[in-house]
């Protein structure tokens, strides 16, 4: 089990099993000597509240309790769910589904400890054989539609958004006096559905988005950038709205920075020039808000300098994010970052037919990878995340191997068929997957793994070490889907044209791709969990920095 996945259920775990006993003994004391509470009390509620039923109550309540029932709930919750991870938005798709699952769990635990009968009043429901303590129907929608009022809160911004929320929030509460006025529940049993959601809701609130714009206040940070001294937040308007900049301003704020500057890239300028800019100016930090061309066109542009760069993941892919830990919430990200000391990690200059010198900061390809972005529309990234590179990567599946002449520093040519040729200063795709084991930013050398499974039959076998971990490297021989090479110049010649790409990217297509290792070329704030990575885990060692 992973570190992070540790760390969640020490969130989640301890609060979910003491709201449970506490509940439980509850129940008991509500419904056992001394107390006794419910025989005397409770049903006189539910008593006058049938003595006084009509039609349209009985409708209105009907379609409460449907709302708030199993299947409307599950359906609701996966849909939901299905949007956010199309979205790439996984915290907030596991604060609803974790809501929503684990109200449940709780609620199923309760009722096996009380043993609660459902009130005396007629039902208008068929009563499930569970205990009446505590309102599973209440609960859930609490879970449900209290989690979709935070992230309505979150996410959307207009007219519209105030009445969503409070749509959704009163919804429960709905649900509550409508359980009662059809004799399915005592008041401490709805009531005890109320507490249920809510204190899930705040279990799942504190482990997936309680961090979500904030920084590490409380704690000294290690290093903070002089106070008094520029900082320039260079983003791109079609991935950073203004939310997500009022939350980066706070972060800074938080960690002593003065206010930032802003400076928007375009499609003539992706962050180069406004990071040359800030440079000139005198600025101590760059903070890069946007995908891997925004981090690459600062890095650039800083490279050299001493002046150190944030990242702030915004975009589809986020390589060189991910492989330095960061997370990929952007608020969090950069505290975590500003939390952490300055590290170098080396950068890469490339060229080639076609190709004016640019600088690489995560990967370069050419061949399957490159043809899959180039039929990757921007729409699709933008709406699903990485998911959307899928359909094309099985459309050039079949297409024709490229014959490489690959040429490792000043080593002798060496001659190859290939699907895909990927350069490397980072090593792991998304999800973890790690294509280039043996990368590191910060080893002042490049990887590059050559892809060649044996026609379509081989890409089951490849994709399977993929996922495995089991991809070779170091001297992994040429029978193998991976072979791997490491350089510090690397030079690929086609025999014809090829789609390239560049930090995912797309190039035009062209024979030759060229790149050279640029060792401890940029200074880049790092988390302190990333400096804490042990040797060959593609994270960078703790190498110093300083400007």
């Amino acid at each position: 089990m992973t570190p992070g996945v540790n760390h969640l259920l020490r969130r989640i775990a301890p609060p979910l099993l003491l709201q449970t006993v506490l509940m439980v003994l509850a129940g008991l004391a509500v419904t056992h000597p001394p107390l006794h509470l419910w025989r005397p009390g409770e049903n006189a509620v539910t008593d006058r509240l049938a003595a006084n039923r009509v039609p349209a109550l009985d409708t209105v309540t009907s379609w409460l309790s449907f709302l708030a029932g199993t299947g409307a709930v599950v359906t609701v919750a996966a849909v939901a769910v299905l949007v956010l991870l199309l979205r790439s938005r996984w915290r907030e798709a596991a604060f609803l589904g974790g809501a929503v699952a684990a109200q449940s769990a709780v609620f199923l635990l309760v009722t096996i400890g009380v043993d609660r009968p459902r009130p005396s009043a007629p039902h208008l429901d068929a009563a499930p054989p569970t205990s009446s303590f505590p309102s599973g129907h209440v609960g859930a929608a609490v879970a449900l539609y209290g989690a979709l009022a935070v992230l309505v809160a979150l996410r959307l911004r207009g007219p519209l958004r105030l009445p969503l929320c409070a749509l959704a929030a009163v919804l429960p509460l709905l649900v509550a006096g409508g359980r009662l006025y059809r004799g399915m529940h005592h008041p401490s049993d709805v009531l005890a559905g109320l507490v249920n959601g809510v204190v899930v809701l705040l279990v799942m609130w504190r482990a997936f988005l309680a961090d979500r714009g904030r920084s590490t206040a409380g704690r000294e940070a290690p290093h903070r950038p002089p106070g008094g001294r520029a900082v320039v937040v260079v983003f791109n308007p079609l991935l950073v709205d203004v939310d997500t900049l009022d939350r980066i301003d706070r972060v800074l704020a938080e960690h002593g920075c003065p206010a930032p500057e802003h400076a928007a890239t375009s499609a003539e300028d992706p962050g180069r020039g406004a990071a040359t800019r800030a440079v000139e100016a005198g600025a101590r930090l760059v903070v890069a808000c946007g995908g891997d061309g925004t981090v690459t066109a600062c890095a650039h542009a800083l490279a050299g300098t001493g002046v150190a760069l944030a990242i702030v993941p915004c975009g589809t892919g986020n390589l060189l994010a991910r492989n330095l830990g960061l997370p990929s919430d952007p608020a969090r990200a950069l505290a975590e970052a500003l939390g952490g000391e300055p590290r170098r990690i080396d950068l890469a200059l490339a060229d080639g037919d076609g190709i004016t010198a640019t600088t690489v900061s995560a990967m370069a390809g050419i061949g399957l990878d490159a043809a899959t972005m180039a039929d990757t529309r921007r729409s699709a990234k933008d709406r699903y995340g990485w998911p959307a590179y899928l359909p094309p990567l099985v459309r050039h599946l079949g297409d024709r191997r490229m014959r490489l002449t690959v040429t490792l520093d000043d080593a002798p040519p060496v001659q190859r068929r290939a699907a895909m040729a990927v350069i490397g200063n980072v090593g792991a795709l998304q999800g973890g997957i790690r294509l280039l084991p043996d990368a590191r930013p910060d080893d002042g050398v490049l990887d590059l793994v050559l892809v060649h499974p044996r026609g379509l039959t081989g890409w089951p076998e490849a994709v399977a070490r993929l996922l495995t971990g089991r991809v070779g490297g170091g001297s992994a021989g040429r029978e193998a889907p991976f072979e791997h090479f490491r350089a510090r110049r690397i030079l690929l010649t086609a025999d014809r044209d090829h789609p390239r790409e560049l930090d995912g990217e797309s190039l035009p297509a062209g024979r030759t791709l060229r790149l050279a290792v640029r060792p401890a070329a940029l200074l880049v704030h790092l988390p302190p969990a990333a400096e804490r990575q042990q040797a060959g885990s593609g994270a960078v060692r703790t190498r110093g920095g300083g400007s």
